[in-house]
């Protein structure tokens, strides 16, 4: 479940941090009941965006496959490259 605090707790810039690192999601702030802001620790955004381009590089995946209806063993590939790379 979200966490979601007022935009007013932001002036205890140390609890908010503490808060964001104890969590690996982020924390929405809401200014007069609405949403306005999303704080996270530096971790939990690397995690969302390696998360976002490993998502583009599947629908990628799918859409290729969509096109050709192509796919490849995976131990064959996996020997290939080892192949090519590493004699």
């Amino acid at each position: 479940m979200p966490t979601i605090r007022p935009i007013t707790d932001l002036r205890n810039t140390n609890e908010i941090s503490e808060f964001c690192h104890a969590r690996p999601e982020p924390l929405f702030i809401t200014k007069n009941g609405h949403g306005d802001l999303v704080v996270m620790s530096i971790e939990t955004y690397h995690r969302l965006l390696d998360n976002q381009s490993l998502d583009a590089d599947i629908a990628q995946a799918e859409a290729e496959y969509q096109t050709d209806q192509m796919l490849f063993d995976a131990r064959e590939a996996l020997a290939s490259v080892r192949r090519k790379h590493f004699g």
